[in-house]
């Protein structure tokens, strides 16, 4: 007997079994918020987006985009349009207008919601038909159903979200994740991260990136509690820790930074930090640094687990974990962590002769969305090229850098990440990034770009003499800028195209 995997499988399961669980508290105090739900009344409300998709001859392959940053109604969304074999494009919030119109436009989408808060920002950004999710006009839309609703069987290898890359070096490209590449990766990190049934999760990452990295489907399985964080704030977010027992959420660099510093706030104030020796966090999106993994550990007392992974390979490719029974010390921890990790189930890695990291995984992308020829040139005799540099040995990948961010200066290659991670150890820099500009002699030349912790005093030669004490002199930087920030993508890269366009006429 076949039976589809689909996203529908997660909902069921949280419907027949964890009914009676919390299954979500939205953020309160914004337009259109749904307060705290169990598991059975959030079924009922995807049973009724559901009919209410029908009612308006929103059929299944149809797609449905929708703007908005975490809240309730995206996980609603999330679950009642996939698993009844609609397709939901997920769009970062953070894009302006005419990027957001580029992709509904792109996608073909039937139907654009909108969350409240964008909608004088996003004003200009169209569809078929535009609804704002602000409590009244989506009202029919995310009203409860009577009782529960047999959703239709959909086709395993069907299109269930179609997720726009963050375009750090070109226009972004749709990518087609199926129902088969959702299931096993919701399975595969749920392990892969340790989810169990007693968990709470904090949905500090947006739900719009690769939905969630599975997340919002293997909490459904088990019955997790999903505690909506529409805003990046670190004091908010060990206060939603504290009134909620957090146990697990996930996020960027930055997003760890401003945990970092709001824990490193309360221990200066003698005040304990929520979570301390509960509470994991999940960093991806772009490799941390050792010396970063070090210092959010000991401010926050809670366990970092590293991940890596790519839109197009569904997404999470490796998780690294390392628990605190094996008594390493901090530094050694770190260390550790800072590696890529071990590949999850069902996913097999490679480095060919050019140092560039393949994937091969049944989780992968089925293409890219009305782009045929770009969607061959992704895949190599059956493997994925990622575009990452790095080495696989005793089962463990460790990232080097993206290919495109290497230096080639004086014919030696550079590797960006390896000089970012000595300048993340200098005590005043917070944010760093290497870029390649010109030189007469050289070609081109490591240059830093650099964040400073509040009240540090910038001084460029002593933070070129500490990358000297670390590095060969060629991997140094010659020079030093000291920014307010750095330009990154919702998924926490760093546009290091943007940072290189003044310097490359």
């Amino acid at each position: 007997m076949h039976v589809p995997l689909t996203t529908a499988d997660f909902c069921y399961r949280a419907r027949t079994v964890h009914a009676e669980r919390l299954g979500a508290i939205d953020e309160a105090g914004f337009s259109g918020e749904l307060g705290r739900l169990t598991y059975g009344e959030l079924m009922l409300r995807c049973d009724g987006m559901v009919r209410a998709l029908d009612r308006m001859g929103i059929a299944p392959g149809d797609r449905i985009a929708i703007i908005s940053p975490n809240a309730t109604k995206l996980l609603i969304a999330l679950y009642a349009t996939t698993g009844t074999g609609r397709i939901l494009v997920p769009i970062n919030f953070r894009l302006t207008a005419e990027e957001a119109q580029y992709i509904v436009e792109d996608s073909g989408a039937s139907l654009l919601l909108v969350d409240p808060e964008l909608d004088e920002r996003l004003a200009s950004v169209t569809g078929p038909r535009r609804i704002v999710l602000d409590g009244e006009a989506d009202a029919e839309l995310f009203a409860p159903a009577d009782d529960a609703l047999e959703w239709a069987p959909v086709a395993e290898e069907a299109p269930a979200t179609i997720n726009y890359t963050s375009g750090t070096t070109a226009a972004p490209k749709g990518v087609i994740l199926t129902h088969r590449s959702h299931w096993l990766n919701a399975t595969a990190v749920g392990w892969g991260f340790g989810l169990a049934e007693g968990d709470r999760y904090l949905h500090t990452l947006p739900i719009f990136h690769v939905n969630g990295w599975g997340l919002p489907l293997a909490c459904a399985a088990l019955g997790v509690p999903q505690i909506i964080q529409r805003e990046v704030r670190g004091p908010e977010i060990l206060r939603r820790v504290d009134d909620e027992a957090i146990t697990l959420l996930c996020g960027a660099a930055p997003v760890a930074a401003t945990i970092e510093q709001a824990a490193q706030a309360l221990r200066a104030a003698g005040r304990p930090v929520p979570g301390d020796g509960t509470t994991r966090m999940v960093s991806g999106g772009a490799p941390t640094p050792a010396a970063v993994i070090e210092q959010f550990e000991h401010a926050t007392g809670w366990e970092m687990i590293h991940a890596y992974g790519l839109t197009e390979t569904g997404p999470v490719l490796t998780a690294n974990r390392v628990l605190p029974s094996e008594g390493l010390s901090p530094r050694d921890r770190a260390e550790r962590l800072a590696a890529a990790g071990a590949p999850l189930l069902g996913v097999r890695l490679a480095v060919d002769e050019e140092g560039e990291v393949l994937a091969r995984t049944a989780k992968a992308m089925d293409g890219y969305w009305n782009k045929l020829d770009v969607s061959e040139a992704a895949i190599r005799d059956g493997w994925f090229i990622t575009g990452d540099g790095g080495t696989f040995e005793d089962g463990v990948l460790r990232i080097t850098d993206r290919k495109k961010d290497v230096i080639v200066t004086g014919g030696e290659n550079v590797s960006s990440l390896q000089v970012e991670a000595v300048l993340y150890q200098h005590p005043d820099i917070v944010d760093a990034a290497i870029i390649g500009v010109p030189h007469e002699r050289w070609g081109e030349t490591p240059k830093a770009l650099v964040v400073l912790r509040h009240g540090a005093t910038f001084d460029e030669q002593a933070i070129i003499a500490h990358c000297k004490q670390h590095l060969a002199g060629f991997k140094c930087p010659t020079s030093v800028e000291q920014r307010d920030d750095l330009p990154r993508t919702a998924t926490g890269k760093v546009q290091k195209f943007v940072l290189r366009q003044p310097y490359w006429p």
